[in-house]
């Protein structure tokens, strides 16, 4: 007789990973997504370190269902987290074992939903290969609450990932997405590190025309975070003062 297949399910993680203050757990993320997590044994993520660090704040709120220290917990390879995952070249078939001998098996990031704007979309097509269910999780999604926070184009948008970090290659970067945003309506989403935020906000000011509209949204889901939308006329104007050292994500358009 054949053995059920498990599940792979893609389990969202509070958007407050490398902040000082944390968001409640039980504020940002629903009970049976919680629940749900409590039960997983077997897990694939980023950095097994934040993830124990993770399920410990569920334990707190759901009991875990196995210890953290017995807890089947693999890494995504190095090399993923530089170059990402989405294009296709890596094989991650192997780390769904568990899943394949009929255990429910958990993905997760380190912050937000994995395999958007993070690692881990190669897992979820080989789960797909072989046959698994998936199931995406409710959870906070950082680009979703950006763009509704912006007041720019809910119907067609698209996240762009990083931008170059020299200046020449970031301000041309920049007028191209510009380009598009004004001929088509496309509300262009991006981020970076939040060491470098501070920097990019510089070069949009220096580069965008002055009836674009900016948006930005530092520190989404918790106490001190700040969703501000103008034209860069005006933010030059208003100088506002943001909380740029927490992770934003940045959004151009009409």
């Amino acid at each position: 007789m054949s053995i059920a297949k498990g599940k792979l399910y893609l389990v969202p993680a509070p958007l407050d990973f490398g902040c000082d203050a944390q968001a409640p757990l039980q504020e940002v993320m629903p009970l049976g997504t919680l629940q749900i997590a409590a039960r997983l044994c077997c897990w694939i993520c980023e950095n097994a370190k934040s993830t124990r660090a993770y399920l410990k704040r569920i334990n707190e709120l759901q009991p875990l269902s196995t210890p953290v220290q017995a807890l089947n917990i693999q890494e995504l390879p190095r090399e993923v987290h530089k170059k990402g995952d989405h294009a296709g070249q890596f094989d991650a078939r192997p780390l769904l074992v568990a899943a394949l001998e009929g255990r429910d098996m958990g993905l997760v990031s380190e912050a937000g939903m994995p395999a958007i704007a993070d690692p881990g979309s190669s897992v979820v097509r080989a789960a797909h290969d072989l046959g698994l269910q998936v199931v995406a999780l409710t959870g906070p999604m950082s680009l979703m609450l950006a763009l509704a926070s912006s007041g720019l184009n809910g119907q067609n948008f698209a996240f762009v990932g990083y931008l170059p970090q020299d200046p020449s290659g970031r301000a041309q970067r920049i007028r191209e997405l510009e380009s598009l945003a004004l001929k088509t309506g496309q509300t262009q989403l991006f981020i970076e590190t939040p060491y470098r935020n501070a920097a990019l906000l510089q070069g949009l000011l220096q580069t965008l025309q002055g009836n674009t509209r900016l948006a930005l949204s530092c520190g989404l889901t918790l106490t001190n975070g700040v969703s501000r939308s103008a034209q860069v006329s005006h933010w030059k104007r208003d100088k506002p003062v943001l909380p740029l050292d927490l992770p934003t994500v940045f959004c151009i358009g009409r």
